[in-house]
């Protein structure tokens, strides 16, 4: 199964998704944004898209125990659905949290920006 390139997912969910939410921000202007699982940000753009991106983290509760659970994407298994996510499940530590994330991301750097 041959896969298809992160731009081309993007320009076809663009304008219309069942993830895309749109509000009125000041005035007139529109803001849109997604309430899709792998977009940490809940951000409607390219650089945050779950569906589009080969490396998505996402961090879900689990439970009323203070737990969280972190699913990373591999990128390796994009043609098989069933095992493309790998799921881990945290007690609410932060510091492990970052680690395993760090650990379990392929170069090291899940992101670009320094507070993660």
């Amino acid at each position: 199964m041959a896969t298809v390139p992160d731009a081309l997912i993007w320009e076809i969910v663009r304008k219309n998704n069942a993830f895309l939410v749109k509000q009125f921000g000041n005035g007139n202007a529109k803001v849109q944004f997604s309430k899709e699982k792998n977009n940490l940000f809940n951000v409607h753009s390219f650089k945050y898209f779950g569906l589009a991106n080969k490396k998505t983290v996402s961090f879900q509760p689990a439970g009323k125990d203070l737990s969280v659970v972190l699913a990373i994407i591999k990128s390796k298994r994009q043609n098989k659905p069933a095992s493309i996510s790998h799921s881990k499940h945290f007690i609410l530590l932060y510091k492990l949290v970052i680690w395993h994330i760090a650990i379990l991301a392929p170069d090291g750097h899940v992101f670009d920006k320094p507070s993660f």
